[in-house]
Formats: C-alpha cells, structure tokens, sequence
C-alpha cells in the first residue's frame, strides 16, 4: 500500500478544495468585514492568514502581478494594522522562502536583538530575576526591531514590486480603517489594565477611553503616515533619523502616565543599537522525513532544530498504521525528548556553539527514540542528550525544566502562479508586546527580550538562551516548508503560539503527513503540547474524549489549554493549482485565499 503522502497528492486536488466533515464552520462575520473561509483552492496563487483583511492585500499583490514574495510583504505589513497586537514593525520574525527556478529553500532571520550594552544580568535585580509580569511591561525587555529590515532583505533578493506600492494596501487599511471582531476586543479588554499605563496606547487602542465594539471601524491615522513615511524613505528610515531617535526615546524613557503607579523599567536602546541591526540571510534546517525535505529556521530560532529532531524520533515508527491513542503517545514523547535537548543547546549561534547539524542527525534521534516505551511514560523535565556523543538510551546529563514563552504572534503562508512559495511567522511577543506604542506612530513595540532566560532553570545546566549584547534570544517560530524527492513543495506551514509553535507544526505536519488527513483538517484537529513538562496540554476536544482516559492508563498527566496555537498553509495541487488552508474557529477562524477559485 502507498504511503498516506503518495496517496494524498493524487487525490486531494479534488477531496483538499473544501472544507472537510470533520472542520467546523467559522464564527459569524461581523458587518463590513470581508468573509473569513479557511479553505480555498484555485489558480494563480495563494495566501492564508489568521485575518481576510491581510490576505485580501497579498491576493491584491498577486493578482497584479506580484510574487510571493511582495505578496508576504505586503500580507505582513496589513496585519500589523489588523493584527497590531501580535506582530508589525516593532517587532521581529522569521521568513523562510522556496525559489521555484533554483528549487533551493532560504531562509531570514529577523529576531529582534538585546542592546550592545547588555549583559546576563539584564533581568536582575539584586542578583534576582525581576518578576516576569512586571519585566513584560518596560522599556528593558524592548529589543532591536527586525521586521522592516527583514522586508527590505527578501524585497531586494527575491521580490519583484517597491516597498511603497506593496504598503499601500496597508496603509489604506491604517487610514481608512477595519472592522473590530470579537478577537480583536477580547484580546484588547485582555490588555486593558496595562494599556492604560502608557497615554499614547491607551488613546490608541481604547478610543475614547472604552473597548472597540465589534462591527465598529477602527482607525489608526498615525500608523498610516508611519507607513507613508517608510514608503517615501525607504526601511531604513526606521534604523535611522527622527523614528529611530522616537524608538529609542519611548523605550529609554516610557511614557507611563504617572496616576497609573506603573514602575515601567527604562531600557537601553540606543539609536547605534538601531542604526547597527542587520538580519541574517543564512541556510535553512533540513531533515529528511519519509523521503521528503523539511525546511525551516536553523538557530537562532529552535523550532527548526526542535520539529526536525521529533520527526526523526518518529521516522521509525508507522504513525499511519498505529491506533489514535498510540500515535498521541508517540508524538507526545517524541516533543518532551526534543524540548529536553532543545533547552539544554540551542541559543544564538553567534554566542552558542549549537550543534545543528547533530541535533537533526538520524544517528542522533535513534540514540533518543530508544527511551520510548509503548506502555508507560517518560518523567519530566527530562534529562538532555549529548548529540555530539549519540549514546543509546542515555539518561545521564541533569535536567532543567523548560522556561516561559509568550504565546502570541502571526504566520503568514504563500505560494505564487511560478512555485515560490514563503512561510513566514512575525511577531511582537506576548499579546500587546511590551505594552508601549511610540507616541505619533502608532505601533506598539515587541517585549520580544523576555524570550531570553531571566537566569538559568537550574544552575547546574549550561543555559545557551541567557541575554548578551546584541544577542538574539531563543526562539520557537518554526516556519516549515516540505519538498518532495524532486525538490517541488508539497506544503508549507507555521503558526502562532509561543513554545507551543513546535508542537503545533509538528503535530499538523503527522497529521497531514502521516495520519492523511486534509490540510485544512490537520489544522483544525484539536492538539496536544508536551514541552518537556510533568502535564502535557490538551485542548477540549482531546481533554474531554475517550483517548485521554486511554492515555492516562499508560501513565500520561493532562491539563486544560483551551486554544494552542493559530496555524496557516498552502499546499501545492497537481495542474499548477494551490490551496490555501487556515483555521477553522481558533482566534475567531482564519483566512484563505486564492486568486482564481476552482469552480
């Protein structure tokens, strides 16, 4: 019998083109909002993301001509507008591109970085760490932006249109302004308190001084002429001049309104912090996964290194044929393995010696795979492994449990009428960032340096992921694109989520890889998040069904999340055809979309 994949891609140009039995129907769109579907297939390309407004300005691009490229750039910058809560220009992200004339896969880093004057200490206090949820709200945890630098970088290798045409749709968005749907007020009443810390966020983001009401318009003028500006004058202009000089003012000195009794700490972002920013335009991660190619971010970001070591515990076990119950066990195990080793060796290799290339060996992930039994459970947190020294089973390193990350964030997925296709996942951090928007300009800058261990989870245990200058802090974002043994896209993906971004790609791809469900279905599935924890997250639909009782007979612990991650993809059908996929109710439903529709 042919393996699920084969099988899938000879038939799911008719089966994938719409929503399956088993996704649910979106929510209800509010008045003047464009429709969200989260499934489409057609010609010409295709966009998906987690809002209709950002999706329709990449299908604008398309349809006029544009490549995936300036289509993502263009997705990215209408969603720091409808979306300004999870990613825009004060933030970072991770851009991973497939050229379809050279079948080669690259890769950007634009993680945000620390100030040059920062050192391991950063988050401490009288040698203790600052409580995280008085450090997330204060100039110290704002780093260097890499959003605008990380367009620049793909538009001059790889695009096709200027900057300033491809803001505009943004721009026209900012200006005119989008219709509030129930995420986008309940995630600002979730940030209510904070944002009245900060006058400028408040007036913003709680117009008049109350919560947008859903179906109402909201406008953000300021943001408009930030993009206007960036538009006339190029990215640079965020880097250098009058933004860069207003960056570094509102994170040295933060604007708190002084009833609110809010101690923001200052930072030390300084404009030579701005003007010195440079992205990295390095090779992607690689493994191989049932003779396909799967490529995503290598380090600074772990999810590369982290999805492509649990998919090698898992090559040598058939996930299509085992039981539901045994397929969760496996998956679960195989991500508390891969976030053991995660935390233990991945940081900035600019400061880290990160062995990349050992932790996505097969020789690597077999030495680990053997501490998998089908009939009890393995005890977190779980002890790494030395992947330059493979050691069959080996349970001697200590263990460290693994430490917090904000679950916010955007992921965009693209595919054009030429093949290129980009997975690219942005973001400001936690839901709101940092909190604080640049007076006039109308973006709220990331707290993206909470990302870095404020001190090590034990100190007995190397920690690669504590703060230095310039340094990029750890991340999860795990952009994915997987190619088949021609080296032609068979899907792409990413999500939202914090550290729960890994577990989401990886368990979206078995689902769709191994389990043969439909795009649209694997992302839909409800998930579980095991990161190397006592308890292993589940969502509703898995913590009230049958199976969890299954797994907790072979010793497995559960808690209640009630929504992991935000996932969108593409995937590539025979005839030149791409469909789109996006969530079906998770943050209110997704978008997908394409420029032609099947019939």
């Amino acid at each position: 019998m042919r393996h699920p994949v084969a099988r899938k891609l000879s038939v799911l140009a008719v089966s994938a083109a719409v929503v399956s039995v088993g996704a649910a129907a979106p929510p209800a769109t509010p008045p003047g909002q464009p429709a969200k579907v989260p499934v489409a297939a057609g010609w010409g390309g295709a966009v998906a993301s987690v809002d209709p407004d950002a999706s329709a300005a990449g299908i604008e691009v398309l349809r006029n001509g544009g490549n995936a490229v300036d289509a993502a750039v263009a997705t990215a910058a209408a969603l720091g507008v409808t979306e300004p809560y999870s990613a825009g220009i004060g933030g970072g992200g991770y851009f991973v591109y497939y050229d379809a004339r050279s079948r080669t896969v690259h890769t950007i880093d634009g993680r945000e970085t620390a100030p040059l004057t920062a050192d391991s200490g950063l988050f401490l206090e009288n040698g203790r760490p600052i409580p995280f949820a008085e450090a997330v709200s204060s100039g110290l945890a704002v780093g260097t932006p890499g959003t605008p630098a990380t367009w620049r970088a793909a538009l001059d290798k790889w695009g096709s249109r200027r900057l300033g045409t491809l803001l505009k749709p943004a721009e026209r968005l900012a200006r005119d302004g989008f219709t509030v749907d129930a995420t986008f007020r309940a995630q600002t009443a979730a940030n209510e308190t904070r944002f009245r810390h900060f006058p400028d966020t408040a007036e913003l983001f709680l117009p008049g001084g109350k919560l947008p009401v859903v179906g109402s318009t909201f406008k953000n003028p300021d943001l408009a002429r930030t993009y206007r500006e960036l538009a006339r004058k190029g990215v640079g202009a965020l880097y250098r001049g009058d933004l860069a000089e207003d960056i570094a003012e509102t994170v040295n000195k933060p604007p708190v309104d002084p009833a609110s009794g809010w101690n923001a700490r200052p930072g030390d972002l300084s404009e030579k912090d701005l003007a010195a920013y440079r992205v990295r335009v390095q090779a992607p991660s690689r493994t191989s996964y049932r003779g396909l190619g799967v490529y995503s971010m290598a380090p600074s970001s772990s999810g590369g290194t982290t999805v492509g070591e649990a998919l090698n515990i898992l090559e040598r076990t058939d996930l299509a044929k085992v039981s539901q119950a045994r397929y969760l066990h496996r998956y679960i195990e195989a991500s508390r393995i891969a976030f053991a080793d995660r935390g233990r060796w991945v940081g900035d290799p600019a400061f880290e010696d990160v062995p990349t290339r050992e932790l996505l060996s097969q020789r690597y992930a077999d030495s680990r795979a053997c501490l998998i039994r089908d009939d009890a459970v393995l005890t977190s947190p779980l002890a790494p492994g030395d992947p330059r020294r493979p050691a069959a089973c080996a349970t001697g390193g200590t263990a460290a449990p693994t430490t917090y990350e904000g679950e916010n964030t955007t992921h965009l997925t693209v595919a054009d009428k030429w093949g290129n296709v980009v997975a690219y996942t942005l973001t400001i951090e936690q839901t709101g960032g940092s909190g604080i928007t640049v007076p006039g300009r109308g973006f709220l800058l990331n707290n993206e340096l909470t990302d870095f261990s404020f001190a090590p989870a034990d100190p007995a245990v190397h920690d690669p992921n504590l703060p230095g200058p310039g340094k990029r802090p750890r991340s999860s974002m795990s952009p994915t694109i997987v190619l088949d043994r021609h080296d032609r896209p068979v899907v792409a993906l990413g999500s939202p989520g914090g550290s729960t971004i890994i577990t989401t790609v990886l368990q979206t791809l078995t689902g769709f890889l191994d389990r043969g469900l439909p795009l649209v279905d694997a992302i839909a599935a409800p998930r579980a998040s095991q990161r190397n924890a006592a308890q292993t997250e589940l969502e509703p639909g898995l913590y009230d069904s049958p199976l969890r009782a299954e797994l907790e007979g072979v010793g497995h612990s559960f808690r209640l999340n009630p929504e992991i991650g935000a996932a969108t993809g593409v995937q590539r059908l025979p005839g030149g055809k791409w469909l789109a996929a996006a969530e079906t109710v998770r943050r209110g439903g997704g978008s997908a979309m394409v420029v032609r529709p099947a019939s």
